[in-house]
């Protein structure tokens, strides 16, 4: 079932948030949704890790990296896990790297850039707290739709 986020706009205005154009696509998928899981992460990825070892589920993992720009919270390893556990998508508030890796693998990934160094590891970060970026609040259970044009958020399932 595709999901075009500007017919979603149209048909939902009042039942979506529209997060801000400020993220960039990076895997190999540009569209994709899901139930919104959260990680709450400051240049650490541990619980990045942990939650995309877990099985997805068709879900989306929004991890809220604090827009830091100093390392990256998702590379080709964890982005292979996601896949492999069946996650949609990641959206990071924050950066990746290994990006000609994940523009070949099936999954959605949109972040704020690309940086060529890790995360540290010193297993710090909240799974499934509320998390505000970009203009909106994330909150675990709500559906995330992206495509090209975007991202939106509403707190259920809308119809395409």
């Amino acid at each position: 079932m595709g999901y075009a986020t500007a017919d979603l706009c149209d048909r939902y205005a009042d039942q979506v948030q529209v997060v801000e154009p400020i993220f960039r696509d990076f895997g190999g998928v540009i569209a994709f949704h899901g139930s919104i899981v959260t990680v709450d992460a400051n240049e650490d990825n541990s619980a990045v890790r942990e939650q995309l070892s877990q099985p997805g589920l068709g879900r989306v993992l929004v991890v809220d990296g604090r827009g830091s720009l100093r390392c990256a919270l998702l590379g080709d390893r964890l982005a292979q896990l996601a896949v492999q556990n069946g996650w949609a998508g990641v959206v990071v508030n924050g950066c990746v790297r290994d990006t000609q890796t994940l523009a070949t693998l099936p999954l959605g990934v949109k972040a704020l850039a690309a940086h060529p160094r890790r995360s540290e590891k010193r297993s710090a970060g909240a799974v499934n707290v509320d998390v505000t970026f970009a203009g909106v609040t994330f909150k675990p259970g709500h559906m995330l739709y992206a495509d090209g044009d975007g991202i939106v958020v509403s707190e259920r399932e809308l119809a395409s």
